[in-house]
């Protein structure tokens, strides 16, 4: 277990919920609101997986991490999770830029995918036994 890179894949995770942050009341910003939640997500279960000295897969489907992740974290919203995966591969593509089937994500979808992802990062601090505080202190001090 490397607890140093551990924690750098937290802190990772930490950066894209802080930049949610500056963005989450930006209507026209919704989508990258959506983006950077999958990315902290993604993050958080790839600090697990080093923890739990698993080999870190080159993939960013949530889908597929948290099966990975399945006997350490509890996923709370599986319809959540799917609409992150769909939206992540979306925005890969400019005419998509991680749109709905309705159209971009309202403020009210992106509060939720910035609460959804809070959670999970929360949740696996708690695994880790790692306080969000010193994630966000070593923030800081960088």
């Amino acid at each position: 277990m490397s607890l140093i890179l551990t924690k750098e894949w937290l802190k990772a995770a930490f950066i894209d919920l802080s930049s949610i942050e500056y963005l989450i009341e930006i209507e026209h910003l919704t989508s990258v609101v959506a983006f950077h939640s999958q990315q902290s997500i993604e993050k958080s279960l790839k600090a697990l997986m080093v923890f739990k000295d698993q080999k870190i897969p080159r993939i960013h489907s949530l889908n597929k991490l948290f099966k990975l992740c399945e006997n350490s974290i509890e996923i709370s919203n599986q319809d959540l999770v799917n609409l992150l995966d769909s939206l992540y591969i979306e925005s890969r593509y400019p005419g998509d830029m991680g749109l709905l089937p309705h159209g971009n994500p309202t403020i009210e979808d992106a509060q939720q995918f910035y609460n959804f992802a809070n959670i999970i990062f929360n949740q696996t601090c708690k695994i880790l036994k790692i306080e969000r505080k010193d994630i966000e202190q070593k923030e800081n001090m960088s």
